[in-house]
């Protein structure tokens, strides 16, 4: 599954606040310990806002806060927000598209989905940064 930077941005805040979930951070802290816009970033913040899975925190020292359970939240939970939907299954216009490889293979890629899927819903933001720690204790300053 290849997934669309915004969602990357996304998961990379997400983990990075659910790592301690109390801690504020800025957007620009963020994107400087990721080495991303700024700008992309701010617009992913406001989506996981509107989600729910973060506070935006204002005033002097304000940033974001986690505000998701980090036992419950899964990596699916934040790809579905900004992945477009699957693609229809109506391919009437592709060639071949009637022939008995066709729909063999597209019933391999709905399985292929639908594992992924299940695999991204069964990942909690909690069980994933229990295989990082090593990683961001290199990173943080």
């Amino acid at each position: 599954m290849r997934l669309q930077k915004s969602t990357l941005f996304a998961l990379y805040a997400a983990l990075e606040l659910a790592a301690e979930p109390g801690r504020q951070m800025s957007t620009a802290d963020i994107a400087d310990r990721y080495g991303i816009s700024i700008h992309h970033l701010a617009k992913v913040m406001r989506q996981l806002v509107r989600a729910g899975l973060i506070q935006s925190v204002r005033g002097v020292g304000g940033g974001y806060r986690f505000s998701g359970n980090v036992k419950r939240v899964t990596l699916w939970d934040i790809i579905e927000l900004f992945e477009p939907a699957a693609r229809s299954a109506n391919q009437d216009d592709e060639p071949g598209h009637a022939t008995p490889v066709s729909r063999a293979l597209d019933n391999v890629r709905a399985e292929i989905d639908d594992l992924t899927r299940a695999t991204m819903q069964s990942i909690t933001l909690k069980s994933l940064l229990k295989f990082a720690p090593a990683e961001r204790q290199k990173r943080l300053p």
